[in-house]
C-alpha cells in the first residue's frame, strides 16, 4: 500500500456518512474537474454518500510530446491494443485501492463503496474493481476502454463477480471511439458480469441524460 494517500477533493454528505464514491478523472484533468457534478446528480441525502475525487500523479505523457500532466498512466501509442501503459495502470490501481482500504478502515463497508471513472480513470476503475478482493457496491465506466481484457478471467476476484457495472459512452467520441467501449462491455459480458451498456449523442464528455442514468445506478446500488 502506498505510504501516502492520493491527494483528493472531498465532498462530504449532508448527514451521517454511510457510503463512499471514488470518482477518477481523465487525462490532464484533476479531482476538481468532476467535483461540481455532485449537486447535478440530485441524490437522496439519506444515502449519506461521501465523494472522493483524487488527483492523478503528474507524469510525462509520451503521445503529448512528453509533457508532464496529471495522468493515471502513460500513453505511449495510439494503437489501442497497447494504449495503456500496464505498469502505470497497476501503480494507479494500487493507489486507488489504498483509498478504498482507508474508507473500510474508517468504518464504511466495502459493499457501500463505488468506483466511477472517466476515460483514463475508467480504465483504472475497470482494472481494479473486478480484481478487488472485497465486494464493492458497483463500478461505472465512462467513455473508456479496458487494459488487457484478455487477462481478466485469470486475475479477477470472485468477490466482485456479481458486482453491477454500468458502461456509458458517446456515439461521437473522437478520443476513445465508442467501439473500444463496446469491446470492454463485451469482454465483461463474456466473463458473465452484471453489466449494462448506455450510449448517448455526445463526444468525449458527459451529458445530462448520462448523469441521470449514473444517479439511478448509484441509488439502486447504495439504497
Amino acid at each position: 500500500m502506498p505510504t501516502q494517500l492520493l491527494p483528493s477533493v472531498e465532498v462530504a454528505p449532508s448527514g451521517t456518512h454511510k457510503s463512499t464514491i471514488i470518482w477518477l478523472h481523465g487525462l490532464g484533468d484533476s479531482g476538481n474537474g468532476f467535483s461540481p457534478i455532485v449537486p447535478q446528480l440530485q441524490l437522496n441525502p439519506m444515502l449519506g454518500i461521501k465523494f472522493i475525487f483524487p488527483h492523478a500523479p503528474v507524469r510525462p505523457v509520451t503521445i503529448n510530446n512528453g509533457m508532464a500532466m496529471r495522468a493515471w498512466y502513460d500513453i505511449k501509442t495510439l494503437d489501442m491494443s497497447s494504449r495503456a501503459d500496464v505498469e502505470g495502470v497497476l501503480e494507479s490501481s494500487e493507489a486507488v485501492k489504498a483509498l478504498i482500504d482507508n474508507e473500510i478502515d474508517n468504518g464504511i463497508p466495502p459493499e457501500k463503496i463505488m468506483l466511477i471513472g472517466f476515460s483514463q480513470g475508467g480504465v483504472i476503475a475497470l482494472h481494479l474493481g473486478p480484481r478487488y478482493e472485497k465486494r464493492l457496491a458497483g463500478i461505472v465506466a465512462l467513455s473508456t476502454y479496458m487494459c488487457e481484457p484478455q487477462n481478466l478471467p485469470y486475475e479477477k476476484a470472485e468477490a466482485n463477480q456479481e458486482t453491477p457495472i454500468l458502461c456509458c459512452h458517446g456515439q461521437q467520441d473522437e478520443v476513445v471511439p465508442m467501439g473500444l467501449g463496446r469491446m470492454a462491455y463485451e469482454a465483461l459480458l463474456s466473463d458473465n458480469r452484471q453489466v449494462t451498456w448506455k450510449q448517448y449523442v455526445m463526444q468525449h464528455n458527459v451529458c445530462m441524460p448520462e448523469i441521470q442514468d449514473i444517479a439511478k445506478f448509484i441509488e439502486a446500488q447504495l439504497a
